[in-house]
């Protein structure tokens, strides 16, 4: 027999979307939504934005929720971190969608390089000299510190998010401070 929705974990919810249960879906959503959204807005000011990714993630859980892969009995992944893994991708989506419609100023060769959609997300929210240390790091240890100090996983989540072992995400998150405090004194 079932277990009630609640008593159901996000992973069990994941499932019964799967299965086209609309109840368990908007549980999912209801749990899920509040936390997600604090996450993206920490990423992103605009508003409208966000609302956008929300409605683009949530829209893709329902289609998508069968390839969950933490619904087989072998796999690790959260169905947290797999709802997060979307909404992230679907930021970036949006910030990349943005940067193409705005006109870029013509600069000198040398100065042609432009930051990644994730650094722009994350841009509007640090100051700028922070902004700057962290284009020097290599992108992973971006990736672990964002989710580390911005989003607040642990380095258990962290791990299950980026799909690296704990080992390798404590590394690449020792090496990122080393760096930021070198870039930053």
């Amino acid at each position: 027999m079932k277990r009630s929705l609640d008593a159901a974990d996000e992973d069990e919810l994941v499932r019964r979307t799967a299965a086209g249960d609309r109840r368990a879906f908007d549980e999912l959503y209801r749990r899920t939504s509040p936390w997600l959204l604090s996450r993206l807005r920490r990423r992103c000011a605009d508003d409208d934005l966000v609302a956008d990714v929300m409605q683009e993630t949530y829209l893709a859980v329902w289609r998508a929720a069968g390839s969950f892969a933490g619904s087989g009995p072998d796999t690790s992944g959260s169905a947290v971190g797999w709802l997060w893994t979307i909404a992230a991708h679907r930021l970036v989506d949006a910030f990349r969608r943005r940067a193409r419609r705005q006109e870029m100023p013509v600069v000198p060769l040398a100065e042609t390089v432009a930051p990644a959609a994730e650094d722009e997300a994350l841009s509007g929210r640090v100051g700028h000299e922070l902004e700057q240390a962290l284009l020097v790091l290599p992108p992973e240890a971006r990736q672990v510190l964002r989710a580390m100090v911005l989003d607040g996983f642990s380095v258990r989540e962290t791990s299950l998010l980026l799909g690296v072992p704990e080992s390798t995400v404590k590394s690449r998150a020792r090496r990122a401070r080393i760096a930021l405090r070198e870039a930053l004194s």
